[in-house]
């Protein structure tokens, strides 16, 4: 019987209360935060909002616990804006949605900052539980600027070196979720031979299972095709925005042995009830005839910044009956 697994890829909402604190502690604290310094009032407040989200998770029952990600004002761009040899400047969209990061410009040879691993070792919880949550080599690469390595593939490689470097700074997990939207918005084209080989490097660094986890859409064939040869334990389909165009994929080229699946809307507050997601498990594993899967995480099709507090929650909870009535 298939292990139902569930979890999240990360990317919280700050909760009300910390919010405020920090939007009145940074307009008096703005060039600490320009200069990535956050100062001891910033960093108990980010202490204690993350402390809240963990015990949610865990209250709720889910099987994998992050670290939620708050301190990720660039979002999925985060681990390169607190580098010494990088840039943040002028605000950018983020894809094509009502969200914006500021612009990270690599200037030096990347090297890890141990700033995610600093953040994992904080997270009460048992190392088997514990999931770390990091951007993937290529979208990370997507929605950088290069202003020092002059070419694209150098580039990506060395992005990949860095994450695999900041991830063996980390401590024990169960699992690592590598969050790849560029795959499915810019598809990788005849690079993605190349691409599947920066994943390797940083799947390979990750003394946990790894799950590479695409969302907004699906994966074009050929991406598919190439990303199945990286060593990873787990590759996402986002049931939410493609469920057939993920299917296909799986029916036409195979998957992993364990998937994670997309079952609730990272982006939309309906909240789903634990029997839609059960019955989006059951569908996906129905129209797979050929494939018997190990283990099946169940999380949201995208990280979940773009909720109120109170859906956010709500989508946890789903989440997390859905898996309990499904192994009961």
């Amino acid at each position: 019987m298939t292990r139902v697994v569930t979890t999240t890829p990360g990317m919280y909402p700050l909760p009300d209360w910390a919010k405020d604190e920090l939007a009145d502690l940074k307009g008096r604290q703005k060039e600490d935060l320009i200069t990535g310094d956050e100062g001891e009032e910033l960093a108990a407040v980010y202490e204690q909002a993350r402390g809240a989200v963990v015990e949610r998770q865990q209250t709720a029952g889910l099987d994998r616990v992050v670290e939620g990600q708050l301190r990720w004002d660039d979002i999925l761009t985060h681990p390169l804006a607190v580098n010494d040899v990088v840039e943040t400047r002028g605000i950018v969209r983020y894809y094509d949605n009502n969200n914006f990061y500021r612009e990270p410009a690599v200037t030096g040879d990347l090297s890890a900052t141990g700033d995610v691993a600093a953040e994992l070792d904080a997270v009460d919880a048992a190392s088997e539980q514990l999931q770390g949550v990091f951007p993937d080599p290529y979208s990370l690469a997507d929605l950088a600027t290069d202003e020092h390595y002059g070419d694209e593939a150098v580039f990506l490689e060395a992005i990949a070196d860095f994450l695999a470097e900041e991830l063996r700074e980390c401590p024990p997990m169960g699992t690592v979720f590598l969050l790849a939207p560029s795959l499915v918005t810019e598809p990788p084209g005849e690079a993605g031979e190349r691409v599947a080989e920066a994943i390797d490097t940083v799947a390979t660094a990750a003394d946990a299972e790894v799950v590479l986890y695409p969302y907004w859409g699906a994966l074009s064939e050929k991406t598919h095709a190439h990303v199945l040869d990286a060593d990873i334990d787990a590759l996402g389909y986002d049931l939410v925005t493609e469920p057939d165009d993920n299917l296909y994929n799986v029916q036409e080229y195979g998957t992993t042995d364990d998937v994670a699946l997309g079952l609730v809307d990272g982006q939309n507050t309906l909240v789903e009830s634990p029997e839609t997601v059960r019955e989006r498990i059951e569908w996906f594993e129905e129209h797979t005839p050929n494939e018997d899967f190990g283990r099946v995480y169940a999380t949201a099709n995208t990280g979940l910044f773009h909720l109120p507090v109170n859906k956010f929650e709500a989508k946890l909870e789903a989440l997390a009956a859905a898996g309990m009535e499904v192994t009961a």
